[in-house]
């Protein structure tokens, strides 16, 4: 499995890294959105990470722009991954077209349960 996480902060990167190679799965990692972006067109994932708050494009239009696409990549589940704590926030990114919002500090388990249920809805048949 090969994951895309689009996020500014190395630290969480490294931490959500680490849960992944546990997993064997692979992880891509882009410092800002603009960089995330391309590196969808470069390469093929299975599962998008996304925080919403980076320098830049945020996270709201990174996923605007990826469900924009023409392709079966605008398609690809993306799980939000955020400190923000807004009572509507879940709300407010399902409704652009997350498939799943996991808050910071994320837990290895829900991480894992995340990816796998939203790839499960998504038809992608692989689990963590």
């Amino acid at each position: 499995m090969n994951i895309l996480f689009i996020e500014d902060d190395p630290m969480n990167r490294r931490v959500v890294k680490d849960m992944l190679d546990v997993a064997g799965a692979t992880m891509a990692e882009a410092a800002w959105a603009e960089e995330g972006l391309a590196m969808l067109d470069e390469d093929t994932f299975d599962v998008i990470l996304v925080d919403l708050r980076m320098p830049g494009t945020d996270g709201f239009e990174t996923i605007r722009r990826i469900r924009a696409r023409g392709d079966a990549k605008g398609e690809l589940p993306i799980i939000v991954v955020t400190a923000e704590t807004a009572p509507d926030l879940r709300d407010r990114c399902l409704a652009i077209g997350a498939d799943d919002v996991l808050f910071k500090p994320v837990a290895m388990d829900s991480l894992f349960d995340s990816i796998g249920r939203v790839l499960a809805i998504r038809g992608g048949g692989m689990m963590l």
